[in-house]
């Protein structure tokens, strides 16, 4: 007889028949309001399917053709969703779908890569899209697309790291662009091989404070603990070697805390409601 105390573990099965469900209803209003967002929920539920070793939930061909379906044939990169503009995080998102499908030769890498070489600003960092919007974690994004699809060598690294280099703060963190506070979503100089920029001591510390004694942890001072930060904070602790500088025990019961146990996903916090953004960074931080 199984006598552990089911908020305890990670429901598999239940948050298994959430993200199945996700796509099932169409005819609601939240659907099509989450369209901006389509490309990237598609991402973050195989990718948690993945981790729970259940790729198989979603219908491959049905997710591929959608991801093709987006195809934004003026810019040469995806946009969220059919007729939408394409953008760097939803031509990511699109990316590692058809990486983790194999089906990458179904896109036109040449033209991706010009897409996101042409975003790169005068300064260094990149912006998200035509309109201008720049942030370091849309750096982020450029420099793991181009790595993924075997195109990281034309990027223009060193001006790249330069800006990255000049968003570092006091703390050891870094921020979304020059002057702003550190963040916890910050990723890029890894994939770059330029982990010498950083102060592993100092930053692993910052890192290391952002748990709150109820085990979450927050991606900046002062602000309350959210389950998407078990990635983004734990992970760049991993990198840094430094896990152990959190308890990943009092972690763990914060992330199952937030699981919704009746109709599955997990919540930015407990009592919260459940979204596949925070089911996938739940999952990937449990």
């Amino acid at each position: 007889m199984n006598t552990e105390d089911p908020s305890q573990q990670l429901d598999i099965p239940l948050h298994v028949k959430y993200i199945k469900s996700l796509g099932e209803s169409k005819d609601d209003l939240m659907y099509h309001l989450t369209a901006h967002l389509r490309m990237n929920a598609i991402y973050w539920g195989l990718t948690a399917l993945c981790i729970m070793k259940h790729k198989e939930a979603l219908a491959r061909e049905e997710m591929v053709e959608f991801v093709m379906s987006c195809w934004d044939d003026e810019a040469g990169a995806f946009g969220a969703h059919p007729d939408h503009d394409a953008h760097l995080l939803s031509t990511l998102s699109a990316i590692q779908i058809l990486t983790t499908q194999d089906a990458l030769d179904r896109i036109d890498i040449p033209r991706v890569v010009k897409f996101i070489l042409s975003l790169q600003q005068p300064s260094g960092v990149f912006a998200g899209d035509s309109f201008g919007e720049i942030d370091t974690r849309f750096s982020y994004c450029a420099v793991n697309a181009l790595s993924l699809l075997g195109h990281l060598h034309e990027l223009d690294v060193e001006k790249t790291v330069d800006y990255i280099r000049r968003c570092k703060n006091f703390d050891g963190g870094f921020g979304a662009c020059v002057g702003a506070e550190s963040h916890a979503a910050q990723a890029a100089l890894a994939i770059l091989d330029k982990l010498d920029e950083i102060d592993h001591e100092t930053l692993a510390w910052w890192l290391a404070e952002r748990q709150l004694p109820n085990g979450g942890l927050n991606g900046r001072p002062e602000k309350l603990e959210d389950v998407c930060y078990s990635f983004w904070v734990l992970s760049s602790l991993s990198i840094l070697k430094k896990v152990s500088w959190i308890d990943p025990e009092k972690l763990t019961a914060f992330i199952l805390s937030a699981q919704d146990p009746d109709n599955g996903g997990i919540a930015d916090r407990p009592g919260d409601q459940p979204d596949v953004f925070h089911t996938h960074f739940g999952v990937a931080g449990k």
